[in-house]
C-alpha cells in the first residue's frame, strides 16, 4: 500500500516518537520561539496525526522573550514509563536542558525538572533494572559527542558522572542521541553532519550501555549524495515498534522547490525499519532513501494519499483549535473569541512582525503545501494612524510578508508589502472604503500572491513576490535558519498600542499536493 511522506507536512522538526499500549503512538516536535512550545501528536497508524496540545503553554515552564528566531526550544525527546509520559528538552536561550512529566499527554504537563550536563537534545532511557540514562551531545562541531550519565527521575539530579560514550562517525556535530534497549542489545542512534546538506542518521550497539559501541560502516539515513533528489537533509531520527512487532523510523528532512528554496521548514517523515540477520536495523535495505511516495506492506490502517487537504476555523469555540502559535509569548487581552460570538479580536500591541525580540499580536500555523491557498475575511476600521490588521507569511524579522489594512495619514488603505532581508517596501495598495474585506495569500513553486476581494469570489492581486526571499537559503541557510513559513493573523499598532479592534470572522487553508493525479 501506498502513503505519502511527509506524514507531518510543514515546519515540525526534530521527531521523537513513543508506543503507549498497543496502538496509541505520540510524536513530538521542535518550536522554537514559538509559543505554546512542542506540539504533541496523536496518531493510531503514524501515518494520520492530530495535535492533541502542546507541552508547555505556561511561563512557569519557560519564557521566550529572550528568545531570538530560530532559538528556543529544540529538539525533544518523549517517552513513557510506569504511567507516566516524560519530555526532554533543551531551551537555548532560557533554561538549558530539563524535562516534564505528565500522566495523560494533554497534560497538565509538570514544572520543569533540570538535568545537570550536556549541551543539546537530550534523551531518555528506562532500562529493565530500574536505571534512568541521559545520552545527549556536548561539544561543538567536529568536536561534538555524546556524553551519557544516570539521573533520579523524580529530581533530575545526577546519580553517575558523565562518561563519553560514542563520537560519531567523523563528521561534526555528533548530536541528537536515542538509545534504545532491543534483544539483549543497546542501540545508540544519532544524527550527523550538522542539519544541513551533509545530514544523516547513523547506529551504533554495544552490550552494555556504556560501550564500547560498534558503529554501522555507512549511515542508515541519508541522501547527501542525492543533490538533485525532492528530499533533502534527512536525518535526526527516533525509532518505534508497532503492535505487530514491526519497526519504524521518523525523522525530520526538507522538500526544496526546484531543489534551490527550503521554504516549509523541516518536516516528519516516515519509514520502515528491517533488521538484517546479523542485528543491524536499516532502512529501505539499508541504501538509506525515502521517498515522497511510499510503499509498505506493514502499513496499520488506511494510506493517507490525499490531493488536497483543507483546514477551515470558523472561531465558533471559547477557545483557540490547539494547532495555532503566537510568537514568544501569548498576551491574553490582546485576543478574543467571546467579544463578539464567531469572530476572532485581535488588538494590536506597540510590537511589528519585524520587532526584534518582538511580542506582537500574532496567530499562527507552519505553511504545509508549496502550493496553497489562506484566506479570511477581516472586519477593521482603524481609527488612528500606523494601526494596522492582515494576513502574514512569516519566516523571521528580516523576513515575512504581509497583506492587510491599514492608516495612514487619516486614509485607509488595503496594502501588500514584503519585508526582504531587513527591508520593508509596500508592492502594492488600494483604496478602501468599507469595514470588511477578504484577503488571500497564495503560493507555488515561484511566487506569492496578496489577493483582496470586497465581495466574496471577486478577488484582485495586489502584488506578488518570490517566495525564495521566505527561504533559508536566502536567509543565511541552516546555521541561522531552523524554522519554516508560518501563516498567520496578525495586528499591530506600529509603535503604540491599538485603539482598534480587528475581527477575523474566519480562516481558510487549502494545501495542494501536486504528486497525486
Amino acid at each position: 500500500m501506498k502513503y505519502l511522506n511527509p506524514v507531518i507536512p510543514g515546519f515540525y522538526p526534530d521527531p521523537s516518537v513513543v508506543k503507549v499500549g498497543e496502538s496509541d503512538f505520540y510524536l513530538v516536535t521542535s518550536s522554537f520561539e514559538y509559543f505554546p512550545g512542542i506540539p504533541i501528536f496523536h496518531s493510531k497508524d503514524l501515518l494520520h496525526w492530530e495535535q492533541i496540545g502542546s507541552v508547555l503553554t505556561r511561563e512557569s515552564q519557560f519564557n521566550l522573550e529572550v528568545s531570538r528566531s530560530s532559538g528556543g526550544v529544540f529538539a525533544p525527546t518523549i517517552r513513557y514509563q510506569d504511567g507516566l509520559f516524560y519530555v526532554i528538552v533543551t531551551d537555548v536561550t532560557g533554561i538549558g536542558n530539563f524535562f516534564v512529566t505528565a500522566e495523560e499527554p494533554t497534560g497538565p504537563w509538570s514544572d520543569p525538572i533540570s538535568i545537570p550536563y550536556g549541551n543539546i537534545d537530550p534523551s531518555l532511557m528506562f532500562d529493565e533494572d530500574g536505571t534512568v540514562y541521559v545520552s545527549i551531545q556536548n561539544g561543538e562541531g567536529k568536536e561534538s559527542h555524546i556524553i551519557q550519565y544516570e539521573i533520579d527521575c523524580k529530581t533530575g539530579e545526577a546519580l553517575t558522572d558523565p562518561v563519553v560514550i560514542f563520537e560519531g562517525d567523523g563528521g561534526q556535530w555528533t548530536e541528537a542521541p536515542h538509545l534504545y534497549k532491543i534483544n539483549g542489545m543497546y542501540y545508540l542512534l544519532c544524527a550527523c553532519g550538522g542539519t544541513g546538506e551533509d545530514h544523516r542518521a547513523i547506529i551504533a550497539r554495544s552490550a552494555k550501555p556504556y560501550g564500547p559501541y560498534e558503529l554501522l560502516e555507512c549511515p542508515i539515513l541519508t541522501h547527501n549524495k542525492l543533490p538533485e533528489h525532492p528530499i533533502q537533509n534527512i536525518g535526526h531520527a527516533d525509532f518505534v515498534e508497532d503492535v505487530n512487532n514491526q519497526w519504524w523510523a521518523v525523522f525530520l528532512g526538507t522538500r526544496p522547490v526546484h531543489q534551490r528554496y527550503t521554504i516549509l521548514g523541516r518536516e516528519t517523515f516516515l519509514a520502515p525499519v528491517n533488521w538484517t540477520e546479523d542485528g543491524w536495523p536499516v532502512i529501505d535495505q539499508n541504501e538509506g532513501h525515502v521517498s515522497e511516495i511510499m510503499n509498505s506492506k506493514r502499513l496499520l490502517e488506511g494510506s493517507n494519499m490525499k490531493e488536497h487537504v483543507v483546514n477551515f476555523d470558523d472561531f465558533n469555540e471559547d477557545m483557540l483549535a490547539k494547532s495555532w502559535f503566537h510568537l514568544r509569548k501569548k498576551k491574553d487581552e490582546s485576543y478574543s473569541l467571546i467579544e463578539r460570538k464567531g469572530w476572532l479580536r485581535l488588538f494590536g500591541t506597540a510590537d511589528h512582525l519585524h520587532t526584534e525580540n518582538g511580542v506582537p499580536t500574532l496567530l499562527c500555523k507552519p505553511q504545509q503545501h508549496v502550493r496553497m491557498e489562506f484566506s479570511s475575511m477581516l472586519g477593521f476600521s482603524p481609527a488612528q494612524d500606523g494601526e494596522e490588521a492582515g494576513l502574514v507569511a512569516r519566516l523571521h524579522e528580516d523576513a515575512h510578508y504581509e497583506i492587510g489594512v491599514k492608516r495612514i495619514n487619516g486614509e485607509t488603505i488595503i496594502f501588500a508589502s514584503v519585508t526582504i532581508q531587513g527591508e520593508t517596501k509596500e508592492i502594492g495598495r488600494n483604496s478602501f472604503h468599507s469595514s470588511n474585506i477578504h484577503l488571500r495569500i497564495r503560493s507555488d513553486e515561484e511566487q506569492y500572491y496578496f489577493d483582496f476581494a470586497q465581495t466574496e469570489d471577486e478577488w484582485k492581486t495586489l502584488g506578488t513576490s518570490p517566495i525564495k526571499y521566505l527561504s533559508k537559503e536566502e536567509n543565511g541557510g541552516y546555521g541561522k535558519v531552523f524554522t519554516g513559513v508560518c501563516l498567520g493573523l496578525y495586528a499591530t499598532g506600529n509603535g503604540k498600542e491599538s485603539l482598534s479592534p480587528a475581527y477575523f470572522d474566519w480562516v481558510n487553508y487549502t494545501g495542494i499536493t501536486s504528486l497525486i493525479n
